[in-house]
């Protein structure tokens, strides 16, 4: 079964059950498939297994204290709720189900679920009485109007000796259904084509021209496109990123290279989503040879590349096509006329330039369509790629 875990952000709540023997295998099972994790746990977890076993397994300081002053401005709770993509809280005993369904925070993981805006999932472990008892199930169906995610519990025998429901799942089916929340299914069959990353233009054989770009935003939304059910081929400019592992990946250098790829496959795709960053300009005379110090070079003569947004919107019928608009001033005004030029149906505006944008974890971005302006703040590009897909994912429906 795919899980859909990979660069997700997941804080794993421990709290007082016997069943936290199994939260080490938790933890690894969710690095084995990806993602990157952060242990909270309560007092009473720390008496059935010790903060140091999961300092190893997860490879971070394991969190206990809603006071730390060694945490950015001792506000570790903000920051953990920030960070988080998912809380999974396993075992959750009745106690913390309790607290959390009447808005109880008085200890650093029910502040954090308190705090984010996180998917907050609950695998209960529990005596089979507890389980069963009239206030416990008050409490769960409360967390599910509250969008809180309650998985089911396991039948069998348990360290009391008594036989039923209120087991710990078992670590596989907990990641299965963790995973199910980022399966949205939003874009289920649709083909989805993703340019990333930069192109390089050759000036010799050493050097070239490009644009500034990881490729961190168009290969989280390919990602985000695949949890979302779509059928999604990247083609990708020179990028340092591991490739995912569950589409079509192919890699160019060149933005002709690129046009090429994408006009190959564009006619076939529901949605192109053209992220990447593409030299607008490449040298007219490519060196054979590396160009030395020596010699004098003045000037390079540049001609235009092709537009891969413009030769896409000629086409008819044409996909829905998503771009991007990179700017340094005038962010808004200069994207919707570059929309509108275009032929978009949607475009995606940022500010670039001192350490935003590009390069780097986080970005805000303002979204542009025909009817409405929509700005979402500041998060990582992972979350904010879900958003994103997201809104695509309406906006493609209501076009049809």
């Amino acid at each position: 079964m795919t899980l859909f875990l990979t660069h997700k952000k997941i804080v794993l709540g421990i709290t007082g059950s016997i069943a936290a023997y199994k939260s080490p295998e938790i933890v690894r099972r969710l690095r084995d498939s990806g993602a990157e994790v952060r242990v909270i746990m309560t007092e009473n977890a720390k008496r059935f297994i010790t903060s140091l076993t999961l300092q190893a397994v997860s490879g971070h300081p394991v969190h206990d204290d809603l006071f730390d002053l060694q945490a950015e401005a001792a506000m570790g709770h903000i920051e953990l709720a920030r960070w988080a993509d998912a809380i999974l809280i396993a075992p959750a005993t009745a106690d913390v189900i309790a607290k959390l369904a009447h808005g109880e925070a008085n200890d650093l993981l029910t502040t954090v679920c308190l705090a984010t805006k996180a998917r907050i999932a609950i695998a209960p472990a529990m005596n089979q009485g507890m389980w069963n008892h009239v206030l416990t199930q008050e409490n769960v169906a409360l967390l599910q109007k509250k969008n809180m995610h309650v998985f089911a519990t396991g039948e069998g025998s348990q360290a009391c000796g008594d036989v039923g429901f209120g087991r710990l799942l078992e670590p596989a089916l907990i990641l299965q259904q963790l995973s199910a929340l980022f399966n949205t299914g939003t874009l289920a069959g649709c083909k989805v084509l993703v340019t990333a990353g930069p192109t390089h233009e050759a000036i010799d054989p050493v050097r070239f021209i490009t644009n500034g770009s990881s490729g961190k935003m168009g290969y989280a939304l390919a990602e985000a496109a695949r949890e979302a059910g779509a059928i999604v081929t990247l083609i990708s400019g020179p990028s340092m990123l591991q490739k995912p592992s569950d589409m079509e990946c192919i890699s160019v250098v060149s933005a002709n290279e690129m046009h090429a790829a994408v006009m190959k496959r564009a006619s076939e795709c529901d949605i192109f989503l053209a992220v990447a960053a593409v030299s607008d300009y490449r040298c007219q005379h490519i060196a054979n040879q590396k160009i030395h110090k020596s010699q004098s070079v003045e000037t390079l003569l540049l001609e235009s590349n092709p537009d891969i947004v413009n030769s896409v919107s000629q086409l008819s019928p044409k996909p829905f096509i998503v771009g991007f608009a990179a700017e340094t001033e005038n962010v808004v005004e200069q994207a919707k006329e570059k929309r509108q030029r275009k032929n978009m149906n949607m475009i995606i505006a940022n500010q670039v330039g001192d350490d935003k944008g590009m390069r780097v974890d986080e970005n805000e971005v303002t979204v542009i369509t025909q009817q409405r302006v929509k700005q979402l703040p500041l998060m990582s590009k992972q979350q904010l790629a879900r958003e994103l897909i997201n809104l695509i994912a309406m906006e493609y429906q209501h076009d049809d």
